[in-house]
């Protein structure tokens, strides 16, 4: 008797949801509609492609196809862990991700601070448009004019040699490797990042500051007390996915910028699997690869957000 109340219980479940969802879409059908191009694309380009993770557990065959290839299990998983190459790939896979992170991330929030700080509204879209130019200029274009400005006689040789410094070929020194990614990396993204910190502080109630005045706090501690607080979930939230990604390194800059001399500190897990997957046409064994870095990616964000839920009860979910 209880199975079948349960069995019921669900079923009127299911029916009032099925009800709620005819409803919802009923009545916001346009939106539904201005969301089918992203839902699709995302079926045909995010999940349809998940099948071909199976060949992470097999020895592909292009010849015999996905389901003819011969099944090895966890052999290509097995033999990158073993192998030379895991230990540099994922030391300078968590070095660039964690400094990317450390410099990257408090870039955007203080200049969206300083914009929000400027009074003269002129100046204020001047900067902006500024800041925001690098992020639509092609990653080619912006690693090529990285590598002549870093060239022996590039631009800022042409710089350091008025202090007296000797001129190198800056890329091809494995130590500064980090530090011009990283840092070309900020210049590129902080004015676009920005944009959705700029969008918090316009929800703050003004009246907020009023008070904060009447009572005699200067405009640092309204930023401490008011400011900060107030965007305090954006930046939980953002926080979150960056550490979710702090494992995926795009392999397409790394490329571009690094050589056979700066593989030390420059080579990582993307930029490996791109070898062994597009020259080596090694497709199984970078398959697998790339879901090692994919199940450590959604094991941090998974906990990024369950210590976060935990301590400020602001989570992804």
């Amino acid at each position: 008797m209880k199975s079948v109340e349960i069995g019921k219980a669900l079923t009127v479940k299911e029916e009032s949801f099925f009800k709620k969802l005819k409803k919802d879409f009923s009545m916001n059908k346009y939106i539904y509609l201005m969301a089918l191009p992203m839902i699709v694309y995302f079926i045909l380009f995010c999940y349809i492609p998940m099948y071909g993770i199976i060949i992470a557990f097999k020895d592909f065959s292009p010849r015999l196809g996905i389901m003819g290839s011969k099944w090895v299990g966890f052999k290509h998983f097995y033999n990158f862990f073993k192998s030379i190459y895991f230990g540099r790939t994922f030391k300078n896979t968590a070095l660039i991700s964690l400094y990317s992170l450390l410099w990257g991330f408090p870039a955007p929030i203080i200049l969206a601070l300083l914009i929000n700080e400027v009074r003269i509204n002129k100046f204020k879209k001047a900067v902006q448009t500024i800041t925001y130019l690098p992020h639509f200029i092609s990653l080619v274009v912006i690693c090529g004019l990285i590598i002549d400005f870093t060239a022996t006689d590039g631009l800022l040789n042409f710089i350091l040699s008025k202090f007296g410094v000797t001129p190198v070929n800056w890329l091809t020194k494995p130590e500064w490797f980090r530090t011009i990614y990283i840092s070309s990396g900020i210049w590129q993204s902080m004015g676009w990042d920005s944009i959705i910190y700029l969008a918090a502080l316009t929800n703050i109630n003004p009246s907020l500051y009023e008070a904060a005045m009447i009572d005699g706090a200067n405009r640092w501690q309204q930023l401490v007390h008011i400011t900060l607080p107030s965007i305090a979930p954006t930046i939980v939230i953002m926080l979150i996915l960056n550490i979710g990604g702090l494992m995926s390194v795009g392999y397409e800059k790394i490329i571009l910028l690094y050589n056979p001399l700066t593989y030390t500190t420059s080579d990582v897990i993307s930029s490996y699997v791109y070898r062994k997957g597009i020259l080596g046409a090694n497709y199984s064994f970078s398959t697998a690869v790339g879901l090692i870095e994919s199940a450590i990616g959604f094991t941090l964000i998974y906990f990024a957000n369950k210590f976060s839920k935990k301590i400020s009860e602001i989570s992804l979910w």
